[in-house]
Order: C-alpha cells, then sequence, then structure tokens
C-alpha cells in the first residue's frame, strides 16, 4: 500500500493578545475605559447580545490536513481566506482511507456507522486497490512528462490536500457552530471539533461565553 495520511488540525498562528485586542476596540467610545483589564463579562455581553463586529478584530491560522473529498466543503466558507497544496506544482503522494457508512433512506444528507466489518473490510481494500492503481499510473504520466496539473486527472478524491486557513474570531465562530451540528458530513464535522479543541485553547473567555469546552459538542 502507498503512503497515506490522517487528517489533523494544527494552530498556525492567532492575534496575539487577541481577547485584550477585541476588548480594546469594544470600548472605543468609552477611551478612558479601554485599558480594564476587566474582558470576560465585556466580551460576553457582545457574545449574548450579538455585537459580532467586536470579534472581527482579531484572526486565527489554522493548518488542515484532509482529502480533496473533504477540502471543497470547507473552501465553501468564503468570510476565510485560504492556501491549498496545488497538485499543479507538487506532486501528490499520500491517500486518506476512511471508514464507510450505511446510507440513510430518509435523509441524504445523513449517514449510519453500523455497517459489518466485512463490508467495512471490503470498502478499506477497495479504497486501498484503487489509490494503488490511481497512483501508480500518476508516477507513470508525470515519467512520461505530463504535466502534474494533467496527471492529478488520474487521482481519487481521497487524494491528501493540505491547507490554511485564515479568518476573524467572528467566522470560526460561526464555521465552528455550523460545522459541528448535525447535517455535516461525518468527516467535516471532526475536523470543525478539531478547529474548536484550538478555538476554545486561544480564546477561552469568548469560548466560555458561548458555552463552548474542548468537550463540549
Amino acid at each position: 500500500m502507498e503512503p497515506t495520511q490522517t487528517e489533523s488540525v494544527k494552530l498556525i498562528a492567532v492575534t496575539p493578545k487577541a481577547e485584550e485586542i477585541m476588548a480594546y476596540c469594544a470600548r472605543v467610545s468609552n477611551p478612558q475605559n479601554q485599558d480594564n483589564p476587566e474582558i470576560h463579562k465585556l466580551l460576553g455581553y457582545c457574545v449574548k447580545h450579538g455585537h459580532w463586529s467586536v470579534f472581527e478584530q482579531a484572526s486565527m491560522v489554522l493548518e488542515i490536513a484532509t482529502s480533496r473529498a473533504i477540502s471543497p466543503q470547507i473552501l465553501r466558507h468564503r468570510s476565510f481566506s485560504f492556501q491549498e497544496f496545488s497538485q499543479r506544482y507538487a506532486a501528490s503522494d499520500n491517500a486518506v482511507m476512511y471508514r464507510g457508512r450505511r446510507q440513510d433512506q430518509k435523509n441524504r444528507q445523513n449517514s449510519t456507522d453500523d455497517l459489518e466489518e466485512e463490508t467495512q473490510k471490503w470498502f478499506l481494500n477497495s479504497q486501498n486497490e484503487i489509490w494503488e492503481l490511481s497512483y501508480r499510473k500518476y508516477k507513470e504520466a508525470l515519467e512520461k512528462g505530463i504535466a502534474k496539473e494533467c496527471a492529478r486527472f488520474l487521482l481519487p478524491l481521497n487524494t491528501g490536500t493540505r491547507l490554511y486557513m485564515n479568518g476573524t474570531v467572528r467566522s470560526w465562530i460561526h464555521y465552528i457552530q455550523l460545522r459541528t451540528a448535525h447535517g455535516t458530513q461525518l468527516e467535516h464535522m471532526k475536523i470543525a471539533e478539531g478547529c474548536k479543541k484550538i478555538f476554545c485553547e486561544q480564546f477561552p473567555s469568548v469560548s466560555a461565553s458561548l458555552g463552548w469546552t474542548t468537550n463540549s459538542s
């Protein structure tokens, strides 16, 4: 079997003293009190009353490793800025292997993780077979001088990719609320939960105001 990768989320950068900066900006109309170190109640008030513009004053960049099947779902969030691994300029050499799930017959956006192990084994083996064949033909295409931007047409959707996702705290709040909820594909939901964990670590006051913890669903 050729090299595979696992999905992951990693912090790259965050606005220094992000919560202090958001609180400072929130007090723009009260300059005598802008340096007040009490920020938890203020940020909580802004969350409670929907003063979301305050949360546009700080940003966070995360690195996400996933597959070409999932990355388009992430890229749909257009309030973010993205930089993704380019198969036009660099060769792909890994894939993500996924468990199979049973289709929900009443909800096309839902699936159930109750397939028997024999079917799971078949699904994993099928992914491996397709990846090995596709990757072998991909390497042959490159050896024949076919451009990377053309050779990539031979690769399956579970080919690994990596992207940087940069957004304001406001954008991250919306993304996490939406993508950790039901209706999101499970693989994408797990990525959003990884983003949520980092968010809670970097923005503890905002997270507490939202009722989020690293263990909350």
